[in-house]
């Protein structure tokens, strides 16, 4: 692969990954089925839990609840293009989030998860990179706080 193609292939699925978790922080959480393959998943193998194509993704995160604030922080993302269709990601994360939210600030308090995602990339027929696989790893989690 040339290094030019792969350095955009790279950027472009960071930059997937930024939007994702915008989405999900600013109040458009059910809108991350969209960067998902139609088959796409997302799964949390500690708690055998996982949901499956891009409507289950839709209703899975789409009924979180409407008074949810949340911002994760993301960092140590590391694409590797594994084809010219084909990548994969490791990147750490830090959730802060309360339910009950009705405007203004909240006090600081400790996150509720820390861990790190791996992820798995397939480029469509348009030439978009889209998620096909996520996985979510959490050594530290705990209750979300409600205000």
């Amino acid at each position: 692969m040339d290094p030019i193609e792969q350095l955009l292939a790279e950027r472009a699925c960071q930059r997937l990954l930024l939007d994702l978790i915008r989405r999900l922080d600013f109040q458009e959480p059910a809108s991350v089925a969209e960067l998902f393959t139609e088959d796409g998943t997302w799964a949390w193998p500690a708690g055998d839990r996982l949901v499956r194509g891009r409507e289950a993704l839709r209703t899975y995160f789409g009924s979180h609840p409407a008074d949810r604030l949340s911002r994760r922080l993301m960092s140590n993302v590391l694409v590797e293009v594994t084809s010219a269709d084909t990548a994969s990601a490791t990147s750490y994360f830090t959730t802060y989030r309360v339910d009950g939210y009705d405007g203004g600030t909240v006090p600081a308090g400790p996150p509720v998860r820390i861990g790190h995602y791996e992820d798995a990339f397939r480029r469509s027929a348009e030439g978009d990179w889209l998620l096909q696989a996520r996985t979510v790893f959490l050594p530290f989690a705990g209750p979300t706080p409600r205000l």
